[in-house]
């Protein structure tokens, strides 16, 4: 969306729409650099102005003054003006360190070129400048926020320059950071920090060369192998089987039979199911939009997402007008997929590996099975590879050996087993004629017009 003009009130705020994807800014009438910066899930306040040292102007500066559901509009005006007044005079509203208006220090302003920049300056302009302005995902930049928010904390209103020179202090902040949260929390981090200062240091190249993060000793991080093999997928079946929200079974199941990474299935909608082409478009996912691409579709899956779309209209029948996963949740579709391990053993990323591990028992190549998961494929020739020319034929019959392995390890289970052959057996997706669970009568479950599964693959055959 564009930027807009309005008078900001708590009720005009409250009303403003939020944008399907990136931010927009919505200006004060009343008072010039005061606005607020709208995003799917936060709204900002915020005042920008130029900051002017010896009378020229040094930089434009943009300062956040805080979450507008946590303080009102007419606190957050007189905050803004007293910013204001405090740049007019050369002075950062959030440098505690600046010296007094008669010998003002060098203060770094965004996009100014001194070495007295702070982690939250340098935080500030990392944020707006490569984050914001590349359209990085809402759950990139909470993970950078919280690194910076949580783990530096303390360090806000410490110079750059102060931490380059110190390296000794970030060294042992990575060792008690191990500690207390965890190896991969610790790197995780750290390559935050040498990000923001690798960033700053663009734009003031008086901070040292030395980026402080190299002192760091990294924790060892191996790759967790938490798939599953073709023996088993029966234990696992009979586990999701007996799953009480029939929409988060369906959900394990298609990660399982496609690979994708769970936060980008979790925003899948209807319309992105192409049922002729049998396809199921994902517009973004790790990368953004550049790397979007489309699913092909074996039988298995397709039949996954009917049972998906036909228990969504029942248990979530207004959610389920714009997601194929609906759930009871601020976003309309299923947030948080976690399960207890003793109820379903394996989940998330577990699935993704063993579609990795099952695709190879089933004979699929390796650069066939990166290209169905959307992953880089190294090397000069990879760049020789067309993948939507593979799409409709190749990949396809490779997605179909992957999904009959799945199925072919669960052996004469389905006949045997009541609740799989409830769920999977032949003809047990045609009709409604199954009780409603106990979940579906709370949610208000009634009869819908029922999709029929067999004129679905009639049709896509």
């Amino acid at each position: 969306m564009t930027d807009i003009r309005i008078s900001l009130t708590d009720k005009a705020i409250a009303q403003l729409p939020a944008p399907k994807e990136g931010w927009y800014l919505a200006r004060d009438t009343e008072l010039k650099g005061f606005f607020v910066v709208i995003g799917k899930r936060k709204r900002t306040f915020t005042v920008q102005a130029d900051l002017r040292q010896g009378g020229k102007r040094a930089s434009s500066i943009r300062v956040s003054i805080g979450d507008a559901s946590e303080m009102s509009t007419r606190a957050a005006r007189a905050t803004a003006k007293e910013y204001l007044a405090q740049i007019s005079r050369g002075r950062h509203p959030k440098n505690d360190k600046q010296a007094d208006e008669a010998h003002p220090a060098p203060a770094m302003a965004i996009g100014g070129t001194v070495a007295s920049v702070t982690l939250r300056q340098a935080w500030e302009r990392y944020l707006e400048a490569h984050l914001i302005r590349k359209n990085r995902s809402e759950k990139t930049i909470e993970g950078y926020r919280d690194h910076v928010d949580r783990i530096f904390a303390d360090w806000l209103d410490t110079t750059l320059h102060e931490l380059a020179t110190d390296p000794a202090r970030v060294a042992k902040k990575h060792d008690h950071v191990t500690k207390e949260n965890g190896p991969y929390v610790a790197n995780g981090s750290m390559r935050t920090l040498r990000a923001i200062y690798n960033h700053a240091r663009k734009t003031n190249r008086s901070l040292p060369s030395d980026n402080p993060a190299d002192a760091v000793d990294w924790n060892e991080e191996e790759r967790r192998n938490t798939g599953m093999g073709s023996a088993d997928l029966k234990g696992w079946f009979a586990q999701l089987a007996g799953h009480d929200n029939p929409v988060r079974r369906e959900f394990h199941l298609f990660t399982l039979l496609c690979g994708s990474r769970p936060t980008a299935l979790q925003e899948a909608k209807p319309e992105h199911i192409d049922f002729r082409r049998r396809t199921l478009h994902i517009p973004k996912p790790k990368g953004g939009k550049k790397k979007a691409f489309d699913i092909p579709l074996s039988r298995q899956m397709i039949l996954c997402l009917v049972r998906a779309i036909r228990f969504g209209r029942q248990m979530y029948p207004l959610q389920a007008q714009e997601w194929v996963f609906p759930a009871d949740s601020a976003s309309g579709h299923l947030a948080e997929t976690k399960e207890d391990r003793e109820m379903l053993s394996k989940w998330g990323n577990d699935l993704r590996q063993t579609f990795r591990t099952i695709a190879t028992a089933a004979g699929v190549s390796d650069i066939d099975a990166k290209l169905l998961m959307n992953h880089a494929i190294p090397g000069v020739n990879a760049g020789y590879i067309t993948r939507h020319k593979l799409l409709e034929d190749h990949l396809r019959s490779q997605q179909q050996a992957i999904s009959s392995a799945a199925f072919a390890a669960l052996g004469a289970s389905v006949a045997q087993n009541g609740s799989l052959q409830d769920w999977l057996g032949r003809g047990s997706g045609r009709c409604a004629s199954r009780p409603l669970s106990s979940d579906e009568i709370r949610a208000g479950a009634r009869p819908v017009p029922q999709i029929e599964q067999g004129s679905i693959l009639r049709s896509a055959s």
